[in-house]
């Protein structure tokens, strides 16, 4: 099951997968009628509509795909956008959205997601949280996006420690990189003014400027995913992309000088 329409491309490889070796996938979508994958029917797919800050669409959700497959095994918390553009650009109105999306949405689906694989027979699935680099490494012109998905990434690791482990519920914070997506396209907002302090910096040409150009390639990303679904005892933590390694990396060299 997975949530959101991070990424249609991202989406479409490990559905593809699915359904090929017999399995059965659930995609949610603010806008479902839009959602299509090659080799699916009526007995291994279903297409829901999803709003994360709506506590309603996402019980309806679980419900459903429970009443038509009788369990949920893996999830995919894929629901977000970027918000970019220098703090002081940013309106309050902006701030919250941003964090009702990529947190608290994300929050209420994996509360949902802890109850229905703890109450299921035989217990246990993965939740995957589609983070991203700017989990672990702060990037400028995205400070709110960045918060948002530390977040996530901090309350990942803590209540993977809660859960007992005889449930068998696991987590995956999966960070891409720069992946040649629709996120810094359409999906990206940016301040409706501008601020005189930051007439050196521009999030949304600098976005425009970035679009198609990415590293990561969205298929061997996604295949990353699916591959990451089907492991017994999968990592807390998975970076993707060549950019995101390099960051990273660099991170840890930086804290090792420090």
């Amino acid at each position: 099951m997975a949530t959101g329409d991070f990424s249609l491309e991202l989406a479409s490889y490990p559905f593809a997968t699915v359904i090929t070796n017999g399995g059965i996938a659930v995609a949610t979508a603010r806008k479902p009628e839009s959602l299509s994958f090659e080799g699916t029917n009526q007995k291994n797919y279903l297409a829901l509509k999803i709003d994360v800050t709506q506590d309603s669409d996402i019980q309806a959700a679980f419900k459903e795909t429970i009443s038509k497959f009788g369990r949920v095994d893996v999830v995919v918390n894929n629901a977000g956008y970027g918000l970019g553009g220098s703090f002081e650009e940013l309106s309050d109105a902006q701030i919250k959205t941003q964090m009702d999306i990529n947190f608290f949405g994300l929050l209420a689906v994996t509360r949902k997601a802890m109850e229905v694989m703890r109450e299921q027979k035989p217990s246990g699935g993965l939740i995957q949280q589609v983070t991203s680099i700017g989990g672990q490494k702060g990037v400028p012109l995205f400070s709110i996006y960045c918060a948002s998905k530390w977040a996530v990434e901090g309350f990942t690791e803590a209540v993977l420690h809660e859960v007992e482990p005889e449930r068998g519920i696991k987590f995956t914070c999966v960070e891409p990189g720069g992946f040649r997506t629709d996120w810094a396209g359409r999906s990206m907002s940016f301040p409706d003014k501008r601020h005189p302090a930051y007439d050196h910096l521009n999030a949304k040409e600098a976005m425009q400027k970035h679009h198609g150009s990415q590293k990561g390639d969205p298929k061997k990303g996604a295949e990353a995913i699916y591959e990451l679904a089907t492991l017994s005892d999968p990592p807390l933590r998975v970076v993707l992309g060549s950019d995101a390694y390099e960051a990273i990396n660099g991170k840890i060299k930086a804290y090792g000088e420090n």
